[in-house]
Protein backbone atom coordinates (compact mmCIF):
# COMPACT_ATOMS: atom_id res chain seq x y z
CA UNK A 1 0.00 0.00 0.00
CA UNK A 2 3.01 2.55 -0.55
CA UNK A 3 1.20 4.32 -3.28
CA UNK A 4 -2.02 5.04 -1.19
CA UNK A 5 0.07 6.23 2.15
CA UNK A 6 2.24 8.12 -0.49
CA UNK A 7 -0.73 9.52 -1.54
CA UNK A 8 -2.22 9.90 1.66
CA UNK A 9 0.52 12.29 2.30
CA UNK A 10 1.03 14.60 -0.95
CA UNK A 11 -2.81 15.53 -0.24
CA UNK A 12 -2.61 16.24 3.32
CA UNK A 13 -1.07 19.29 2.04
CA UNK A 14 -3.48 20.29 -1.13
CA UNK A 15 -4.95 23.66 -1.02
CA UNK A 16 -9.07 23.96 -1.29
CA UNK A 17 -11.47 26.09 -3.15
CA UNK A 18 -11.87 29.28 -0.50
CA UNK A 19 -14.82 29.61 1.71
CA UNK A 20 -17.47 31.06 0.04
CA UNK A 21 -16.60 28.82 -3.56
CA UNK A 22 -19.53 26.85 -3.01
CA UNK A 23 -22.17 28.13 -5.84
CA UNK A 24 -21.96 26.44 -9.20
CA UNK A 25 -23.86 27.72 -11.80
CA UNK A 26 -26.54 28.52 -9.85
CA UNK A 27 -27.23 24.97 -8.24
CA UNK A 28 -28.26 24.61 -4.47
CA UNK A 29 -30.04 21.85 -2.70
CA UNK A 30 -32.85 23.43 -2.27
CA UNK A 31 -35.17 20.78 -0.11
CA UNK A 32 -34.10 18.12 2.41
CA UNK A 33 -30.63 16.68 2.63
CA UNK A 34 -29.89 13.28 3.72
CA UNK A 35 -26.89 11.44 4.55
CA UNK A 36 -26.28 7.69 5.54
CA UNK A 37 -24.20 6.00 7.47
CA UNK A 38 -23.56 2.40 6.81
CA UNK A 39 -23.40 1.35 10.34
CA UNK A 40 -25.28 1.59 13.48
CA UNK A 41 -25.47 4.85 15.80
CA UNK A 42 -21.44 5.25 17.44
CA UNK A 43 -19.47 4.33 14.28
CA UNK A 44 -17.08 6.01 12.34
CA UNK A 45 -19.24 6.26 9.32
CA UNK A 46 -22.38 7.57 11.86
CA UNK A 47 -19.52 10.26 13.22
CA UNK A 48 -18.35 11.56 9.25
CA UNK A 49 -22.56 12.07 8.92
CA UNK A 50 -23.24 13.97 12.08
CA UNK A 51 -19.95 16.03 12.28
CA UNK A 52 -19.48 17.08 8.37
CA UNK A 53 -23.93 17.56 8.55
CA UNK A 54 -23.11 20.24 11.25
CA UNK A 55 -20.78 22.20 9.74
CA UNK A 56 -22.55 22.24 6.26
CA UNK A 57 -25.76 23.80 8.33
CA UNK A 58 -23.45 26.20 10.40
CA UNK A 59 -22.03 27.19 6.69
CA UNK A 60 -25.45 27.61 5.24
CA UNK A 61 -24.12 24.86 2.70
CA UNK A 62 -27.73 22.88 3.09
CA UNK A 63 -31.16 24.79 3.18
CA UNK A 64 -31.95 23.27 6.73
CA UNK A 65 -31.10 20.19 8.59
CA UNK A 66 -28.72 16.83 7.42
CA UNK A 67 -30.54 14.03 8.42
CA UNK A 68 -28.36 11.12 9.39
CA UNK A 69 -30.26 7.66 8.10
CA UNK A 70 -28.49 4.89 9.69
CA UNK A 71 -28.13 1.23 7.46
CA UNK A 72 -26.11 -0.84 8.65
CA UNK A 73 -24.97 -4.19 7.36
CA UNK A 74 -22.58 -6.21 4.95
CA UNK A 75 -20.15 -3.82 5.86
CA UNK A 76 -21.31 -1.00 3.89
CA UNK A 77 -22.62 -3.31 1.07
CA UNK A 78 -26.16 -2.54 2.20
CA UNK A 79 -26.13 1.37 2.38
CA UNK A 80 -23.73 0.76 -1.35
CA UNK A 81 -26.76 -1.38 -3.11
CA UNK A 82 -29.42 1.19 -1.73
CA UNK A 83 -27.71 3.38 -3.06
CA UNK A 84 -27.02 2.53 -6.07
CA UNK A 85 -30.34 0.85 -6.97
CA UNK A 86 -32.68 2.81 -5.38
CA UNK A 87 -31.31 6.54 -5.14
CA UNK A 88 -29.65 6.95 -8.61
CA UNK A 89 -30.11 10.88 -9.83
CA UNK A 90 -31.09 12.16 -6.12
CA UNK A 91 -28.49 14.74 -5.89
CA UNK A 92 -30.00 15.73 -1.74
CA UNK A 93 -28.36 12.83 -0.47
CA UNK A 94 -24.34 11.79 0.37
CA UNK A 95 -23.44 8.65 2.01
CA UNK A 96 -20.28 8.41 4.35
CA UNK A 97 -17.35 6.47 3.06
CA UNK A 98 -13.25 5.87 4.47
CA UNK A 99 -10.82 3.10 3.27
CA UNK A 100 -13.71 0.44 5.18
CA UNK A 101 -15.41 1.09 1.95
CA UNK A 102 -12.64 0.92 -0.57
CA UNK A 103 -11.65 -2.43 1.13
CA UNK A 104 -15.02 -3.97 0.89
CA UNK A 105 -14.99 -3.08 -2.89
CA UNK A 106 -11.21 -4.32 -3.82
CA UNK A 107 -12.49 -7.63 -2.09
CA UNK A 108 -15.79 -8.45 -4.21
CA UNK A 109 -17.76 -8.12 -1.48
CA UNK A 110 -20.35 -5.37 -2.96
CA UNK A 111 -21.76 -8.42 -5.31
CA UNK A 112 -21.89 -7.30 -8.48
CA UNK A 113 -21.04 -3.37 -7.96
CA UNK A 114 -17.81 -1.37 -8.23
CA UNK A 115 -16.74 1.87 -7.57
CA UNK A 116 -17.55 3.15 -10.96
CA UNK A 117 -21.33 2.88 -10.01
CA UNK A 118 -21.53 5.99 -7.92
CA UNK A 119 -19.90 9.55 -7.74
CA UNK A 120 -17.13 10.09 -5.09
CA UNK A 121 -17.36 13.60 -3.96
CA UNK A 122 -14.71 14.04 -1.68
CA UNK A 123 -12.28 13.29 1.39
CA UNK A 124 -12.29 15.39 4.85
CA UNK A 125 -9.50 13.49 6.82
CA UNK A 126 -7.56 10.49 7.93
CA UNK A 127 -8.95 8.71 11.23
CA UNK A 128 -5.70 6.25 12.13
CA UNK A 129 -5.92 2.97 13.42
CA UNK A 130 -5.60 1.77 16.99
CA UNK A 131 -4.75 -1.21 18.86
CA UNK A 132 -6.25 -1.56 22.61
CA UNK A 133 -7.07 -3.31 24.76
CA UNK A 134 -9.19 -3.18 28.45
CA UNK A 135 -7.66 -0.97 31.22
CA UNK A 136 -7.14 -4.08 33.30
CA UNK A 137 -5.73 -6.15 30.66
CA UNK A 138 -2.65 -8.22 31.36
CA UNK A 139 -1.10 -6.54 27.73
CA UNK A 140 0.59 -3.33 28.78
CA UNK A 141 1.93 -3.19 24.76
CA UNK A 142 1.87 -4.04 21.60
CA UNK A 143 4.96 -6.52 21.86
CA UNK A 144 3.44 -8.24 24.82
CA UNK A 145 0.06 -8.71 22.67
CA UNK A 146 2.30 -9.92 19.56
CA UNK A 147 4.37 -12.13 21.37
CA UNK A 148 1.19 -13.89 22.42
CA UNK A 149 -0.02 -14.05 19.08
CA UNK A 150 3.18 -15.29 18.14
CA UNK A 151 3.26 -18.18 20.99
CA UNK A 152 -0.33 -18.97 19.91
CA UNK A 153 -2.29 -17.26 16.91
CA UNK A 154 -5.72 -17.79 18.59
CA UNK A 155 -4.65 -16.68 21.95
CA UNK A 156 -6.20 -13.14 21.45
CA UNK A 157 -9.42 -12.32 20.23
CA UNK A 158 -9.96 -8.84 18.33
CA UNK A 159 -13.45 -7.13 17.64
CA UNK A 160 -13.77 -4.79 15.10
CA UNK A 161 -16.84 -2.30 13.55
CA UNK A 162 -15.83 -3.75 10.11
CA UNK A 163 -16.97 -7.05 8.64
CA UNK A 164 -14.47 -10.27 8.60
CA UNK A 165 -11.87 -9.16 5.76
CA UNK A 166 -12.96 -5.48 6.16
CA UNK A 167 -10.47 -2.58 7.40
CA UNK A 168 -10.70 -3.77 11.39
CA UNK A 169 -10.07 -6.88 10.48
CA UNK A 170 -6.85 -5.84 7.92
CA UNK A 171 -5.16 -3.49 10.25
CA UNK A 172 -5.00 -6.71 12.86
CA UNK A 173 -3.47 -8.34 10.21
CA UNK A 174 -1.24 -5.95 8.95
CA UNK A 175 -0.16 -5.13 12.61
CA UNK A 176 0.49 -9.22 13.18
CA UNK A 177 2.75 -9.50 9.57
CA UNK A 178 4.92 -6.99 10.60
CA UNK A 179 5.53 -8.24 14.25
CA UNK A 180 6.41 -11.75 12.83
CA UNK A 181 3.29 -13.44 13.26
CA UNK A 182 2.89 -16.82 11.56
CA UNK A 183 -0.91 -17.95 10.59
CA UNK A 184 -2.58 -14.66 10.43
CA UNK A 185 -5.75 -16.33 9.05
CA UNK A 186 -5.90 -18.13 12.65
CA UNK A 187 -6.13 -14.90 14.14
CA UNK A 188 -9.80 -14.67 16.01
CA UNK A 189 -11.22 -11.23 15.09
CA UNK A 190 -15.20 -11.07 15.76
CA UNK A 191 -16.95 -7.91 13.89
CA UNK A 192 -19.56 -5.75 15.12
CA UNK A 193 -21.87 -3.61 13.58
CA UNK A 194 -19.91 -0.31 14.41
CA UNK A 195 -16.62 0.26 16.72
CA UNK A 196 -19.14 1.47 19.56
CA UNK A 197 -20.40 -2.06 19.87
CA UNK A 198 -17.15 -3.52 19.39
CA UNK A 199 -15.48 -1.58 21.99
CA UNK A 200 -18.20 -2.17 24.42
CA UNK A 201 -17.18 -5.91 24.55
CA UNK A 202 -13.61 -4.91 24.90
CA UNK A 203 -14.45 -2.83 27.85
CA UNK A 204 -16.38 -5.24 29.35
CA UNK A 205 -14.16 -8.01 29.19
CA UNK A 206 -16.04 -10.31 26.32
CA UNK A 207 -12.64 -9.91 23.89
CA UNK A 208 -9.09 -9.51 24.43
CA UNK A 209 -8.87 -6.49 22.15
CA UNK A 210 -10.17 -3.79 19.91
CA UNK A 211 -9.00 -3.16 16.23
CA UNK A 212 -10.31 0.56 15.04
CA UNK A 213 -10.32 4.24 14.51
CA UNK A 214 -9.00 6.69 17.33
CA UNK A 215 -12.48 8.57 16.77
CA UNK A 216 -14.04 5.20 17.60
CA UNK A 217 -11.68 4.83 21.02
CA UNK A 218 -11.88 8.70 22.54
CA UNK A 219 -14.64 8.01 24.92
CA UNK A 220 -13.29 4.92 26.50
CA UNK A 221 -9.81 6.41 26.52
CA UNK A 222 -11.28 9.51 28.65
CA UNK A 223 -13.49 7.34 30.51
CA UNK A 224 -10.42 5.67 31.76
CA UNK A 225 -11.96 2.17 30.36
CA UNK A 226 -9.40 1.53 27.80
CA UNK A 227 -5.92 1.42 27.06
CA UNK A 228 -4.23 2.11 23.35
CA UNK A 229 -1.37 -0.07 22.50
CA UNK A 230 -0.50 1.91 19.47
CA UNK A 231 -1.68 4.27 17.15
CA UNK A 232 -1.07 2.72 13.29
CA UNK A 233 0.81 6.25 11.85
CA UNK A 234 3.36 7.59 10.61
CA UNK A 235 4.43 9.48 13.74
CA UNK A 236 2.64 10.35 17.12
CA UNK A 237 -1.08 12.32 16.87
CA UNK A 238 -0.56 15.54 18.19
CA UNK A 239 -2.82 17.15 21.11
CA UNK A 240 -4.15 14.83 23.66
CA UNK A 241 -3.05 11.75 21.75
CA UNK A 242 0.02 12.93 22.35
CA UNK A 243 1.37 10.26 24.72
CA UNK A 244 0.01 7.24 22.68
CA UNK A 245 3.07 5.52 21.61
CA UNK A 246 2.73 4.37 17.58
CA UNK A 247 3.14 0.61 16.38
CA UNK A 248 6.69 1.94 14.47
CA UNK A 249 8.14 3.27 17.95
CA UNK A 250 7.67 -0.61 19.25
CA UNK A 251 9.60 -2.14 16.23
CA UNK A 252 6.57 -2.59 14.24
CA UNK A 253 6.09 -1.15 10.61
CA UNK A 254 2.54 -0.90 10.87
CA UNK A 255 0.89 2.18 9.36
CA UNK A 256 -3.12 2.27 8.82
CA UNK A 257 -4.95 5.55 8.17
CA UNK A 258 -8.60 5.56 7.18
CA UNK A 259 -9.87 8.20 5.37
CA UNK A 260 -13.11 9.76 5.94
CA UNK A 261 -15.48 11.24 3.35
CA UNK A 262 -18.35 10.79 0.74
CA UNK A 263 -20.29 9.77 -2.21
CA UNK A 264 -23.36 10.36 -3.98
CA UNK A 265 -25.97 8.29 -6.45
CA UNK A 266 -24.87 8.12 -10.27
CA UNK A 267 -26.96 10.27 -12.78
CA UNK A 268 -27.14 13.75 -10.65
CA UNK A 269 -26.23 16.42 -12.90
CA UNK A 270 -22.62 17.97 -13.03
CA UNK A 271 -23.96 21.38 -11.91
CA UNK A 272 -25.16 19.33 -8.60
CA UNK A 273 -21.97 17.05 -8.53
CA UNK A 274 -19.77 20.43 -8.63
CA UNK A 275 -21.96 21.88 -5.83
CA UNK A 276 -21.01 18.93 -3.41
CA UNK A 277 -17.30 19.30 -4.32
CA UNK A 278 -16.80 22.41 -3.57
CA UNK A 279 -19.05 22.05 -0.63
CA UNK A 280 -16.50 19.66 1.06
CA UNK A 281 -13.80 21.88 -0.28
CA UNK A 282 -15.34 25.17 2.04
CA UNK A 283 -16.27 22.69 5.00
CA UNK A 284 -12.35 21.28 5.20
CA UNK A 285 -11.41 24.87 4.98
CA UNK A 286 -12.95 26.44 7.63
CA UNK A 287 -12.64 26.92 10.87
CA UNK A 288 -15.39 24.90 12.43
CA UNK A 289 -14.34 21.39 10.53
CA UNK A 290 -10.97 22.33 11.95
CA UNK A 291 -11.75 22.63 15.33
CA UNK A 292 -13.44 19.06 15.10
CA UNK A 293 -10.83 17.54 13.64
CA UNK A 294 -8.36 18.93 16.95
CA UNK A 295 -11.32 17.51 19.06
CA UNK A 296 -11.45 14.15 17.46
CA UNK A 297 -7.79 13.11 16.22
CA UNK A 298 -8.35 13.37 12.01
CA UNK A 299 -5.07 14.14 10.46
CA UNK A 300 -5.30 16.41 7.38
CA UNK A 301 -6.39 14.52 4.36
CA UNK A 302 -8.19 16.27 1.94
CA UNK A 303 -9.10 15.73 -2.35
CA UNK A 304 -12.42 16.42 -4.51
CA UNK A 305 -13.59 15.28 -7.58
CA UNK A 306 -11.42 13.78 -9.90
CA UNK A 307 -8.38 13.50 -7.57
CA UNK A 308 -10.50 11.66 -5.13
CA UNK A 309 -11.58 9.81 -7.89
CA UNK A 310 -8.22 8.69 -9.21
CA UNK A 311 -7.08 7.94 -5.08
CA UNK A 312 -9.93 5.63 -4.32
CA UNK A 313 -9.15 3.74 -7.21
CA UNK A 314 -5.51 3.27 -6.66
CA UNK A 315 -6.32 2.32 -2.79
CA UNK A 316 -8.48 -0.46 -4.69
CA UNK A 317 -5.77 -1.76 -6.50
CA UNK A 318 -3.43 -1.75 -3.30
CA UNK A 319 -5.90 -3.53 -0.43
CA UNK A 320 -6.76 -6.06 -3.36
CA UNK A 321 -2.97 -6.72 -3.67
CA UNK A 322 -2.57 -6.61 0.13
CA UNK A 323 -5.69 -9.05 0.79
CA UNK A 324 -3.84 -11.19 -1.97
CA UNK A 325 -0.89 -11.40 -0.28
CA UNK A 326 -2.28 -12.17 3.09
CA UNK A 327 -4.79 -15.07 1.50
CA UNK A 328 -8.08 -13.35 2.30
CA UNK A 329 -8.94 -13.70 -1.38
CA UNK A 330 -7.45 -15.73 -4.21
Amino acid sequence: MKKTLSLLVVMAGVAALPLGAQASDGYQPSGKVECIAPSDPGGGWDFTCRSVGNVLEELDLVPGNVQTINMAGAGGGVAFAHTVSKRAGDDHLIVAASTATTTRLAQGQFQGMDADMVNWIGALGADYGVIAVADDSEYQNLNELMNALKENPRSVKFAGGSAKGGWDHLKVLIAAKAAGVDNLPRIPYLYYNNGGEALTQVVGGHVDAFSGDITEAQGFMESGDLRVLAVLSEERLPGEFSDIPTAREQGIDAVGPNWRGFYMPADISEEAKQYWINAMDTVYESDEWKQVMQNNGLMPFHATGAEFETFVHDQIEDIRSLSQEIGLIQ
